[in-house]
């Protein structure tokens, strides 16, 4: 079972993928519902205002005990933001939840106008790109702990990275056809089999 926090942002575009690739999946909006999880993936949105929601709820708590116990978790955009230990341009307050060993700037390829789409070599993926869409997307400034895998880059910054089970994309995988990143993430991060194989698009 694969959760899907539900606070803010695209949770239908995740739960759609992962339908599609034949991953069960639910919402995750409180502490309880983590109990079952294998895998958690917190989408984008506005990563000030998912950090106040899951500090108010006592989600962060329920996280970090659910990472300790091996819960496998993805954070994508603000998802990113959320997993750092640091961010360099974070309003006052915004200290992110610390799961990951990375800096991390927010807003870092342009505002909402500058959004665009863009192919990527993604490491685990070959030699085939992924289209990733980018939307007020946040960066990798540096790694803090050599176990870090670089997974990705966009004109030399870092966009995608991967420790033990913590998995973090500064772009949108939820937003083209392409289920390779989920199925990655279900298969490989927790450890789960996905039954479907639809085709997915590049480009």
């Amino acid at each position: 079972m694969i959760g899907v926090l539900a606070l803010q942002g695209a949770v239908s575009e995740h739960r759609q993928m992962l339908t599609d690739i034949g991953a069960p999946n639910r919402e995750v909006r409180q502490a309880e519902d983590f109990k079952g999880l294998s895998g958690l993936i917190i989408p984008g949105g506005e990563s000030t205002t998912l950090e106040k929601l899951m500090r108010r709820f006592g989600l962060d708590v329920a996280l970090s005990a659910a990472i300790e116990e091996g819960l496998a978790v993805w954070g994508t955009c603000a998802g990113m933001i959320l997993l750092a230990q640091e961010i360099t341009n974070g309003i006052p307050g915004q200290t992110g939840l610390g799961h990951l060993p990375i800096c991390v700037e927010r807003n870092a390829f342009g505002r909402q106008v500058q959004s665009c789409e863009t192919p990527l070599q993604f490491a685990p993926l070959g030699d085939e790109p992924f289209s990733a869409v980018f939307i007020r997307a946040p960066k990798v400034v540096h790694t803090t702990d050599d176990e870090v895998e670089v997974w990705a880059r966009l004109h030399d910054q870092i966009v995608a990275v991967r420790q033990g089970k913590l998995m973090a994309t500064s772009f949108h995988p939820e937003l083209t056809g392409d289920h390779r990143l989920h199925r990655l993430f279900v298969e490989e991060l927790a450890g789960m089999s996905s039954a479907a194989e639809p085709a997915h698009h590049v480009g």
